[in-house]
């Protein structure tokens, strides 16, 4: 484990979150961005790859990241993460996984067809619903889409 820093000294003055489309940085512009972005370059060219080692490192640094530990850039926000983790963490337990939206049942899907868990049992409702809560094992990993959304009151 990495050394407990504690809280930042100095908080963003906007601290939301969102893999989605996100506030820009103060003083950002278009043209700022244009000086060091590589578009319609390929990222296997030097100088982009360069740029994504550059990113990477300091990523590992920012976030004290152990050396041993590898440090990704993940395409697909949200989607591409979820992936990754779960190609990363499922396996070892049971997993249980969790559907109520189109996001669930998708990675759901991959749990139990592209990872081939040997024990991924598929815990389904309606859009908006949630699954038989009940029913999740206790000794299993529980794999359910983020947030709310659609769920009913």
């Amino acid at each position: 484990m990495h050394e407990d820093r504690g809280a930042p000294a100095v908080r963003p003055r906007r601290p939301e979150f969102s893999s989605g489309p996100c506030v820009k940085h103060p003083g950002w512009s278009a043209a700022a961005v244009a000086e060091r972005a590589y578009l319609g370059r390929s990222h296997r060219a030097a100088k982009p790859r360069e740029q994504i080692r550059e990113v990477l490192r300091k990523t590992r640094d920012l976030l004290g990241v152990p050396e041993d530990f590898r440090v990704g850039i993940v395409p697909a926000s949200n989607t591409g993460a979820l992936e990754m983790a779960m190609w990363n963490w499922l396996g070892p337990r049971p997993v249980d996984a969790l559907v109520w939206d189109v996001f669930g049942k998708h990675w759901a899907r991959d749990a139990r067809d592209e990872l081939a868990l040997s024990d991924c049992r598929i815990l389904e409702a309606p859009f908006g619903e949630l699954p038989e809560l009940a029913a999740v094992r206790r000794e299993a990993d529980i794999q359910a889409p983020r947030g709310r959304a659609g769920l009913r009151p």
